[in-house]
């Protein structure tokens, strides 16, 4: 009987479409998941795996089948012995069948909830889709740890540039006074003496028997050492290197946030996404990192990020509040010869009046000499990024800001209204290193 293989690309019960249909929302309850996720764990842990429940409902293809609570039959399955074909049978009431989704206590199975467990690439997958970040960006934040070639023993094989002379000759020396190669010197002296007897003009009888023996123990010598190399290929060793994981310096973030009445929940997801990405930055290039949360209306404080984000507390501004908190803090805890040091600031840009200034001068004339980068986000509207864009107009603070960035290398600043926005305030610093000669 011949085989009838199915080749087609939308074979039975296998339509194509539903399957990219479930596919697409399944993909979108696990990004849907790790958002919520985002905005609930902490900063520190949301590169970590996680795992997502997908709800059972839905998770089926969709196909055609007949109902088993409507409709007629006209026949009977094989193995039956109560029916015969033509007899009545009573519909059964709904929900008196067996099986179901766990419909009636008692009856049927409970279908459980799919649990995916997402590896870190896969989270970081669907955190970056909404940032818009270049392929060879993600790929850099993905690896967080930087390797360096060590000294691991002596191997067989290897490069010519790390032959290990040392080792070579001594295995050479050992092989050959195990082999007894003959010497140098033990053919130099047969030598002198051939050619002092070759230097007689008359040789007795025992002076040619001598010579013929001479010269034959120096052929037979010189055979030997032409048989035992002086170096062979089994002596020679090369150094062996392993990578090992790099020992990085520390460094020390500094989150700062606006938390006055303006800032509400889109503003706060907004600038939670911009600080995990420059966490993972940080993540990428050091081995230990501390984040510090400061959080001020009319005053500054140090919380912790449950705090930092989610506490109603609310009032004025004054931003110059949270710089002079972060700079006593560094100088508390984080001498800046032996930290390297990010600050992480988000705002809507309300200030006090006559405060902007004094924020660009302690950035300028303090701040900027201890840090590494110091990055500034601006939360707008996305009506009012039509209207400002990345002109120099704008809040009190974001024109006095403007006065920092033309004098400060390592000083970045930018607006964003949506997710796909805070990838650019990162372009310069992916692109380049930035110089450590800025600190005083």
């Amino acid at each position: 009987m011949p085989n009838f293989i199915d080749r087609r690309l939308n074979p039975k019960d296998r339509s194509l479409g539903n399957r990219q249909r479930f596919l697409k929302r399944v993909h979108d309850e696990l990004k849907r998941t790790i958002r919520d996720q985002v905005k609930s764990d902490k900063i520190a842990d949301v590169d970590a795996a996680h795992g997502v429940p997908i709800p059972r409902r839905g998770a089926d293809e969709p196909s055609f089948r007949h109902s088993g609570a409507s409709g007629e039959r006209h026949h009977v399955l094989p193995g039956n012995q109560t029916f015969s074909p033509g007899d009545r049978i009573r519909k059964p009431e709904t929900g008196a069948g067996g099986g179901g989704n766990g419909r009636g206590p008692g009856r049927g199975e409970a279908a459980d909830d799919f649990l995916f467990i997402l590896s870190r690439e896969e989270v970081l997958d669907l955190f970056f889709e909404d940032l818009e970040l270049p392929d060879l960006v993600k790929l850099n934040l993905r690896e967080t740890v930087t390797y360096k070639p060590h000294r691991a023993g002596l191997t067989t094989s290897g490069t010519p540039t790390n032959i290990n002379v040392g080792r070579t000759m001594r295995n050479s020396f050992g092989r050959r006074m195990a082999l007894r190669r003959p010497s140098e010197r033990e053919c130099r002296v047969l030598a002198d003496e051939i050619a002092a007897l070759e230097g007689e003009e008359r040789l007795s009888l025992s002076q040619r028997n001598r010579l013929t023996q001479l010269r034959q123990e120096l052929e037979v010598l010189e055979r030997r050492r032409r048989r035992i190399a002086y170096v062979d290929p089994v002596d020679v060793r090369f150094n062996r290197f392993e990578r090992q994981p790099l020992p990085n310096a520390s460094a020390v973030m500094f989150c700062l946030m606006d938390v006055s009445a303006s800032m509400g929940e889109r503003e706060k997801d907004l600038a939670k996404r911009f600080f995990v990405l420059l966490h993972l930055f940080l993540k990428r290039r050091y081995e230990r990192i501390d984040i510090v949360f400061i959080r001020h209306t009319d005053e500054a404080h140090e919380v912790d990020e449950e705090t930092f984000f989610f506490s109603k507390q609310s009032g004025g501004t004054i931003v110059s509040t949270a710089l002079e908190e972060m700079q006593r803090i560094i100088m508390d805890r984080y001498p800046s010869n032996l930290w390297n040091i990010y600050a992480a600031q988000a705002s809507d840009g309300d200030n006090a009046n006559g405060d902007s200034e004094r924020c660009a001068s302690l950035l300028r004339d303090e701040l900027m000499k201890l840090c590494q980068y110091y990055a500034y986000v601006e939360i707008i509207d996305e009506r009012e990024s039509e209207i400002f864009g990345t002109t120099d107009n704008g809040t009190s603070l974001w024109r006095a800001y403007r006065t920092v960035d033309g004098a400060v290398p390592n000083f970045q600043m930018t607006r964003i209204s949506r997710p796909a926005d805070i990838y650019p305030v990162f372009r310069k610093l992916f692109a380049r290193h930035q110089p450590r000669s800025v600190r005083g």
